[in-house]
Formats: structure tokens, sequence, C-alpha cells
């Protein structure tokens, strides 16, 4: 046993496991091996044994949580992780997670106090709403808000905006499990505010927009204008929620990307309740925002389903420190996402032939095209460069053997090649990223 555990490639997986999972790994190799053994067969040498060992410890880390090399060219991969935290955000969470702080106690008057204030005043700033709240996600915000004004009460949708998100949610099924029921109007391509008009009745509670996430409707179409809508709810007395989905604080035009409506445009649109979420455009950890008026924020925080969608303490500090930084001149670019976004393809180029060099007639650096992510505008394509690599055995032994590396790497398969995107690699991580491709490249 202890030979084992002094090999490296065992040795490595002490500290993420633990001795006892590691010695378990080895007994269970063991003892196969001797059950092999009392019927015949040779014992294997040793240093087979030994990749036995790695080999399962390799497959058990792989069920767990561990860090990637994001070389898709989509900057908010939802298989991935999303939005990489800023290391401002990183900082406020080890430090409140790390200890005991003021997350429900109000230091002024040493009484419970209440944790969604700890971030309030940081969305109200970023967005201009007058009031807001934070839960876990943007679907739990979207629920709540279904939850706190209609249930057994209709809500009304344009037919255009009755979206599926990932992972197969629909958003008609997500107002059926609220409890409201749900009133079309318009067609798939067409809605004018006179449907809006005729669908309102005593039993309305909400008029609903959603962002068409993942997907465009163009040609033939018509819709109500966001500030319309909700001049019409003010007029009939009934509130108007807008899943904003992506939440986006600043101008992605700014960044090459189409102009995206920001959370900001929605508040001053005068819709009531704009739900969004803050590992996406935002680029902070994974929760959902709800900016509003205090009238419609403060129902909703009184709906007891709200303990059932709260943030812990490090989401909340790590929220804080991501909102900080869209507020503070210059802070956006600290935000990974946004660094990530503002590389120009010049440098991209530079760093992809710069890590191509060297490498082979199998490596070769050429442009490509990255994207958002997250739902954000799905059709525009970024400028970005990659390091695409024809290996002889194929790009699908390649790609498998990129993501057992340390670090694993993800890249995505065109044909029968590989490509590596740099839009997503930050550029410090360069190094690493040509050393993994050349033990990888040295393996096939």
């Amino acid at each position: 046993m202890h030979r084992f555990l002094s090999e490296p490639r065992v040795a490595h997986y002490t500290r993420a496991f633990g001795s006892t999972t590691v010695k378990a790994a080895v007994d269970d190799v063991l003892r196969e091996t001797r059950a092999a053994a009392s019927r015949g067969a040779e014992p294997p040498p040793f240093a087979d044994l030994v990749a036995r060992v790695s080999g399962r410890l390799a497959s058990l880390e792989d069920d767990g949580l561990v860090p990637v090399l994001n070389a898709t060219g989509v900057l908010l991969h939802t298989n991935l992780g999303r939005a990489p935290l800023a290391a401002e955000a990183l900082a406020a969470a080890a430090a409140i997670a790390g200890g005991y702080s003021n997350l429900e106690f109000d230091l002024e008057a040493g009484t419970r106090g209440s944790r969604y204030a700890r971030v309030t005043p940081l969305v109200v700033a970023a967005t201009g709403a007058a009031d807001a709240l934070v839960v876990n996600n943007c679907a739990a915000a979207v629920l709540l808000a279904l939850d706190t004004f209609a249930r057994g009460r209709e809500v009304v949708v344009a037919r255009g905006d009755l979206i599926e998100i990932g992972g197969g949610f629909r958003l008609p099924d997500v107002l059926a499990r609220s409890g409201a029921t749900l009133v079309e109007v318009g067609t798939a391509n067409k809605v004018r505010l006179g449907d809006f008009e005729r669908a309102l009745g005593p039993n309305t509670a909400l008029i609903l927009r959603t962002h068409a996430s993942n997907f465009r409707i163009e040609g033939f179409t018509a819709a109500v204008a966001p500030a319309d809508l909700a001049a019409l709810g003010r007029r009939a007395g009934v509130a108007v929620l807008e899943d904003l989905g992506s939440g986006a604080i600043a101008d992605l035009a700014d960044f090459g990307l189409p102009h995206e409506r920001t959370v900001g445009e929605a508040v001053a649109d005068g819709i009531d309740l704009v739900a969004f979420s803050g590992d996406k455009l935002l680029g902070g950890p994974q929760a959902g925002i709800v900016a509003g008026s205090k009238s419609a924020i403060a129902r909703m925080r009184a709906n007891p389903l709200l303990r059932a969608l709260r943030v812990d303490k490090a989401t909340l500090a790590a929220l804080a420190a991501t909102l900080a930084l869209s507020i503070e001149p210059g802070g956006l670019r600290k935000i990974p996402l946004y660094a990530l976004l503002g590389a120009t393809p010049d440098e991209l180029e530079r760093r992809a032939r710069a890590l191509a060099a060297g490498l082979g007639d199998a490596v070769r650096a050429c442009p490509s095209d990255a994207y958002a992510g997250g739902g954000t505008a799905p059709l525009a394509k970024l400028a970005s460069w990659a390091v695409v690599v024809r290996p002889p055995d194929g790009a699908t032994k390649l790609a498998r053997r990129l993501r057992r590396a340390r670090p694993r790497t993800i890249g995505r398969i065109e044909g029968d090649e590989v490509l590596l995107d740099l839009r997503c690699v930050p550029p410090d991580r360069d190094a690493e990223l040509r050393e993994v491709l050349s033990a990888a490249l040295s393996l096939g």
C-alpha cells in the first residue's frame, strides 16, 4: 500500500479525495488482481496496477466538479459553467464564506436583518429600478413572480413568446406549475396591442414578455413596443413582467455584438418587474434577479415560497462584487466575460500563431467564429482565431485526449479537425494550452 501511495500518479489524488478513498481504490484493484491470479491469470506488472488505480481515480474525479479550459468559442457555455467570476468576486465570496457575516443581522439595530438587502442598492444603481430581489436563478425569479401575482388567475402572453429554454423547460409548463392560467394572444409571428387589450379581463393578473433565447423570428413580423405594453398595464391595473433572461447591463454593441435589450432599458420603459440571470451577461454567479417597483417587489418578498428559492452568503458576496464592478468606471473590463469579449481579432491572431508555431504540420492558426452563448445574440458571430489541428489518428481521439489532460481542455470538432478557439481562453493560460496540446499530440 505504501508503494502505491508513494507513486506520483496515485499521490496526486490524495490531495483531491483524501487517503481513505485512494486506499479503497488500491484495495479494489489488488482484490481484483488476486481474484484473477487465483483463476490462473499471470499477475500484471506493478506499473500496470498503478495505471489501473490512477484510471479508476481519474474516473471518480470526472464525476465531480473539475476546472476545464474552455476553447469551444462559446463564452457563456452552459455545460461549462457559464460566466467565469472576476477576481474581486472570488475574493469576496472567500472572505464571506470563510467565516461569519451579517447575512441576516442588522449591525446598527442589533436585531435580525434581511439577506436580500445586501445587494439591493447595487442592483438599483446598476438598473435604475426602485427595488430588487435576488433568488437562486432566473427561472426561480419568474416562478416566484407568477406564484405571487397569478396563482389561480390569468397571464397574458404573446404566442411568439411561448419559448422553450435549455433542458426542455417550456414556458407553458412553468405557467401551469405556478397555478396560473395561460392566455395566448396574437400569432407566432405577429402580435398587436389590440390583441392584448381584448385579452384583459377581471381575472387577468399579469402580462408577460420573454426574451427570445437562442432563436430569432424575422421577416413578416409585428410586435408591441415594451413601453406601450407597460402603459397598457398601468391603464388596466395589471402588472407587466419581463423575463429578460440574459440580463445585459452594458450595451453589447460596444463589444462587436448586436445591441441586446438591457435591464435599464426595460426599467425605463416602465416594466413593473424585470427578471434576469446573474451568471450570463452580468458576468457573475448563478442567481435570479428581479428589478422593479417597490410595491411589486414587496409582494414577492412577502411570499413564503421565497425561503425555498433564497441564495447563500457566498453567492450574495460574489454578486455584490460583480455588480460593483459593473457600475464602476472602467470596471466592466475587470469582469472576465467582458475582458474576453473585448479581445481584438489582431490580438487573437498573434496568440494563435504563437501557439501553433513549432507544433508540426498538423497544427495551424486560422480565423474562427465565436459566439456569446447563454441565449444571447444567437445568430451573431464574434470574429476570433483558433489553433486548428488535423491529427493523423482522427479528431475524436485527440479531443478525448485533450478532455483527459490537465487542465481538462474542451475544444470543438469540425470535420476531421479539432479547433481550439482562443476567444474564451484568457491570455495568461496560453502556455498551459500549448503544453496540453503538445502532450496530446505526442500521444497520438
